[in-house]
């Protein structure tokens, strides 16, 4: 779960700064088109972002977990919720919020994981 949740979080931020940095090739390998940017990275694992309005979909196949997952994101002026669900029963839901160049982020998932964690464009998560 917690590479699955990493790699949406990333492409979450691989399109939202996408026009600001470009691709960024030492994290993945990856195409863009006006509304899919699709990757894979250097491990295996592959993952695409299709953006239809406010909305967001990810899906993506985890290497090392060799499990499928999928994640909805539903965005609300600065506030964007999302729920997903992995090829072996797991699900998750959390929310970001935007304030500024920072981001508060929370999930939970099925798994037991859950976290709360504020990543910054300057200095990072």
């Amino acid at each position: 779960m917690k590479i699955a949740l990493k790699c949406s979080l990333l492409s979450l931020a691989l399109l939202s700064w996408a026009n600001a940095w470009g691709q960024i090739p030492a994290l993945a390998n990856c195409t863009r088109s006006a509304n899919l940017l699709a990757c894979i990275d250097a491990q295996g694992n592959t993952y695409s972002v299709n953006t239809v309005g406010s909305t967001i979909y990810l899906r993506g196949f985890e290497k090392d977990g060799n499990r499928y997952w999928a994640q909805t994101n539903s965005r609300f002026g600065q506030l964007t919720f999302f729920t997903g669900l992995a090829s072996d029963g797991e699900a998750w839901v959390g929310y970001t919020r935007r304030v500024g160049w920072t981001t508060i982020n929370r999930f939970s998932s099925s798994g037991g994981s859950s976290a709360k964690f504020t990543c910054s464009r300057i200095t990072g998560c």
